[in-house]
């Protein structure tokens, strides 16, 4: 990567994540050395980037978050890509946050020219993808699970056990494991106070709790 296209991305690196990043998870993210890590920080600074350095856990180099970039232009092969793979996670069945998702692909294809969306379908149109798992999960599921597990709030879920018995359950979602086939829930049950994993294809129905 070219020094002008590597500061540009670490400035890009940096506004994505605005919580404190290490000079050495910078170098292992470009693949540079810490000294090399080190000149292109200086270039940000003397570029007027509003670079910040924190000390002690959890601190690092950030960027002021009141900071913007201008939109980002994505050629049609980084759009193609980013827009099949998230075909595939959709059609995997096994993303909660399909709709979100789709969404997102939409706004990458909108930001491309006519030409480059026409480039972009003869791209896709090359991949296939095998081995789709048959569950899906109802829409109004996906949006409750989404929801409970960015904003960290209480799901109330009607669970079909191993045994097809269905239960009602209080929970918290503290983390997601996607399997090729099937999707885990790790929670915390607020009902028996202890941690319980759930199939996200056997959740029959979900609210939002509070």
């Amino acid at each position: 990567m070219r020094r002008k296209s590597r500061l540009f991305a670490i400035a890009e690196y940096l506004r994505g994540r605005r919580t404190g990043v290490t000079a050495s998870e910078i170098a292992d993210r470009f693949g540079v050395t810490l000294r090399t890590v080190y000149r292109d920080l200086d270039a940000l600074r003397d570029a007027a980037l509003p670079l910040r350095a924190d000390r002690g856990r959890g601190g690092g180099y950030a960027l002021d978050r009141a900071y913007t970039l201008p939109p980002v232009n994505f050629t049609p092969r980084e759009a193609a890509l980013l827009t099949a793979l998230g075909n595939f996670a959709m059609q995997m069945r096994i993303l909660p946050f399909a709709e979100t998702l789709a969404g997102a692909l939409d706004k990458v294809r909108a930001a491309l020219s006519s030409s480059a969306q026409r480039e972009l379908l003869q791209h896709i149109a090359t991949l296939q993808f095998l081995g789709v798992p048959a569950a899906a999960i109802p829409a109004p599921i996906r949006r409750a699970v989404e929801t409970a597990w960015f904003e960290q709030v209480p799901l109330r879920i009607h669970y079909r056990g191993a045994d097809g018995i269905v239960t009602d359950r209080a929970v918290r979602i503290r983390s997601a494991v996607m399997e090729r086939t099937l999707t885990l829930l790790n929670c915390d049950d607020l009902d028996k106070g202890e941690a319980r994993q759930f199939r996200l294809d056997r959740i029959q129905s979900a609210e939002i709790l509070g």
